[in-house]
């Protein structure tokens, strides 16, 4: 079955197309004809540009928006790294599903839908509106054992990758990554810094508001979680090591970011756990790069660096730390600006404004 995943993930990897650079550069074009000093739109004509190139069309129709959550427990909570216990994972879920979170009222506000995936909560949630798609009941104590096994690593995968083709075919065109999962920032530290090299002094932060004491605490077990698992090498397997030290919800991400490319369709990349999860994609296949765009800049401390392993560069830096999507679902309003712009813009011709 393992097998069959994998061989079911590089399928998908396969029909990822290549970014259209002549569309990007008809954007860019197009843009500099517009009655503004060339450049003077900042990243916003950058974002056009990569949604051209991405669409294969000049301004795509991105209408359609869809912020995708996927939720699980941690089992490295045991350790006692958060400020929250593992019960506010299913409590939180419950509010998502009732429109009551931060992210919903950013999602109303913006036209999106939320899409909440139990992929790997302990509990059990019933809920209309939940799509339930659990791999695991919570993941092992990777400080430990390894949090999952490859073939769960894979199948979370895969879970997002059927997600986004679920909501194309109800004609989303324009992906957010969210999560939830206490504990998922002590993952999401782990990965980064056996993927980027980065010590865990840095790739580790406060999470939900932990003090001193709770931050070293969780550079220690980062640290046990990596020695445990034998994670030292350079050039680890991104799989493997998503399965050892990551969380089912980062990796249904990973799925909803090959899989979102796979369909020719932006993902926009929240805060730190879902970079987490940009930064596997990437190292499975880079072909996921173009398709992704970084939203905003977190508060969390390894963001910047992590954000800078990637290669992205985010939108915008409002200090935030919630997760769940917001900031991701901020950014939906500064593409809609970057499409609108494009489209309604007069040109020094059609104006007759004198070009400089």
């Amino acid at each position: 079955m393992e097998t069959q995943a994998y061989n079911h993930l590089l399928d998908v990897i396969q029909a990822i197309h290549p970014f259209d650079d002549e569309a990007a550069k008809l954007a860019l074009k197009h843009s500099d004809s517009l009655t503004k000093p060339p450049g003077s739109l900042g990243k916003l004509e950058a974002v056009a540009a990569q949604l051209a190139g991405i669409s294969g069309k000049l301004w795509p129709d991105l209408s359609r928006k869809a912020v995708i959550i996927m939720a699980g427990d941690h089992g490295v909570c045991e350790e006692g790294i958060s400020a929250f216990p593992q019960a506010v994972t299913p409590q939180m879920v419950v509010n998502f599903l009732n429109g009551g979170a931060a992210v919903n009222v950013l999602a109303r506000q913006a036209g999106a839908e939320v899409v909440c995936v139990d992929i790997g909560v302990i509990g059990h949630i019933e809920h209309e509106r939940l799509v339930s798609r659990k791999i695991v009941r919570g993941t092992a104590n990777m400080a430990k054992q390894a949090a999952m096994s490859r073939g769960d690593a894979l199948d979370a995968i895969l879970v997002g990758i059927e997600i986004v083709n679920e909501q194309i075919n109800r004609g989303s065109r324009l992906f957010a990554t969210g999560e939830m999962g206490i504990g998922n920032t002590t993952a999401s530290a782990a990965l980064t810094t056996v993927l980027t090299g980065l010590p865990p002094e840095e790739s580790v932060g406060r999470g939900t508001g932990i003090n001193e004491a709770g931050w070293m605490k969780k550079v220690e077990v980062v640290k046990r979680a990596i020695e445990v698992n034998g994670l030292h090498a350079a050039g680890a397997d991104p799989i493997d090591v998503l399965a050892k030290v990551g969380g089912a919800e980062i990796a249904g991400l990973v799925g909803v970011i090959i899989g979102a490319a796979a369909s020719g369709c932006p993902v926009v990349i929240d805060g730190y756990i879902s970079s987490a999860a940009a930064l596997v994609a990437s190292r499975i296949t880079e072909k996921t790069l173009p398709y992704m765009i970084a939203s905003h800049q977190s508060q969390e401390q390894g963001h910047a660096k992590l954000l800078d392993a990637i290669g992205l560069t985010p939108m915008i830096q409002l200090d935030m730390r919630l997760g769940e999507g917001t900031g991701a679902v901020l950014a939906f309003h500064f593409i809609d600006a970057a499409l609108l712009l494009m489209q309604e813009m007069a040109t020094f011709e059609s104006a007759g404004v004198t070009k400089g």
